[in-house]
């Protein structure tokens, strides 16, 4: 398991950005890699008073069979895993009958 790393999302980070003509921000491509932001990825923003707030919004967990193995696919969600393998049973099991 040496090659395996937990990513870490709720670090802290204070930074200065500066928006374009358009009103576009660039984020740091440290902060991008950090939270796994790719191109596409949308963010909700919350405004409160002088502060402003980006989100990821991050798609339900899933799973997903890869060459014969569940592979759990997104972030964690008040789902448990357990209740994901039965579902997707559940539902592999409606199949087959119809």
């Amino acid at each position: 398991m040496d090659n395996w790393a937990i990513p870490r999302y709720y670090g802290f980070m204070t930074i200065k950005v500066t928006l374009d003509r358009a009103g576009r921000v660039s984020l740091p491509k440290p902060l991008r890699d950090r939270m796994r932001l790719t191109p596409g990825t949308t963010l909700e923003l919350e405004s409160e008073g002088e502060h402003i707030t980006l989100r990821p919004v991050r798609p339900n967990a899933t799973l997903r069979k890869e060459c014969g193995i569940w592979v759990y696919q997104g972030d964690a969600t008040d789902a448990s895993i357990p209740e994901l393998i039965e579902g997707a049973r559940e539902k592999r099991s409606r199949e087959l009958k119809d």
